[in-house]
């Protein structure tokens, strides 16, 4: 399997789990990074590798209502200061050619979100931009439809890609997981995370936003961990029922410790060679 390094971690392999967590969409900039603050000082008592994720801008949501952050500029300015000043690498996905030069140019990883997995041009503009491209694994494909979108990829010369599994469409307003996805991914050769908390998502069952079944996560994140992935992912806020975006399947920062200790023990069952 290919492996990532990125800064003084390694991921893939028979590398531990590293986690991909933060709030959905930057609420303001004191907010975002405390919570990185609180995650980064949670995962290095842990020794857990972590790369802190939050959206500049929602750009898919259910309402033109809906919350969608601060924006390009101001977005990555605050996660420029979170990279620079904690000292932690950062995600974020991008979701129009517009924004690729600027993230580049911040991001540690770059996200190409779900419903765009299958825009040609815009993967291999990514592909040629970023350092680390990861790939949000879309609700209506199969994972050896995967395969094609890691040629397209490859096809710029860039072979740091990570591909992450959030769940498939089952009927309307609902997402199920298939965890034989997760080895068939791998099998492709490149690291393979999974998102618990968007694969509990229910889509645009509330109306003007979508609904979602944080409890479930915990269960799923066990079971995906199991598989042995290569990353974790997660979206978190410190009073979930008060998130602007994608509260109703965020976990909140307190239930953090219980479970990331217990994950990290399913870990070193399933990936012995872990020292």
């Amino acid at each position: 399997m290919k492996q990532i390094v990125l800064r003084d971690m390694v991921i893939g392999g028979s590398a531990p789990f590293v986690l991909i967590a933060g709030p959905c969409v930057i609420e303001d900039g004191l907010k975002t990074e405390k919570i990185a603050l609180y995650l980064k000082n949670l995962t290095e008592e842990l020794d857990i590798p972590f790369i802190f994720k939050a959206s500049y801008d929602k750009a898919n949501r259910s309402s033109i209502s809906s919350f969608r952050g601060p924006g390009l500029k101001e977005g990555l300015d605050i996660l420029g200061g979170i990279r620079d000043g904690l000292s932690i690498p950062v995600l974020s996905d991008v979701h129009r050619f517009e924004e690729i030069e600027a993230a580049s140019k911040v991001l540690d990883v770059m996200q190409i979100p779900a419903f765009l997995c299958r825009q040609t041009d815009f993967i291999v503009e990514v592909g040629r931009s970023a350092g680390i491209v990861n790939v949000k694994k879309g609700q209506f494909i199969a994972p050896w439809d995967v395969s094609n979108i890691i040629d397209k990829i490859t096809s710029t010369g860039n072979k740091n890609i990570m591909i992450t599994e959030r769940g498939i469409s089952f009927g309307y307003n609902n997402l199920i997981v298939d965890m034989r996805s997760i080895p068939i991914l791998r099998e492709m050769g490149y690291p393979v995370i999974f998102d618990a908390t968007h694969s509990v998502q229910l889509p645009g069952k509330a109306g003007g936003s979508s609904g979602g079944d944080r409890k479930m996560a915990i269960y799923l994140s066990r079971a995906a961990v199991a598989t042995g992935i290569d990353g974790l992912f997660l979206e978190v806020h410190p009073d979930p029922e008060c998130a602007l975006c994608d509260g109703p399947n965020s976990l909140c920062l307190d239930s953090l410790p219980d479970l990331l200790g217990m994950l990290k023990k399913i870990d070193r069952i399933v990936k012995p060679d872990i020292t």
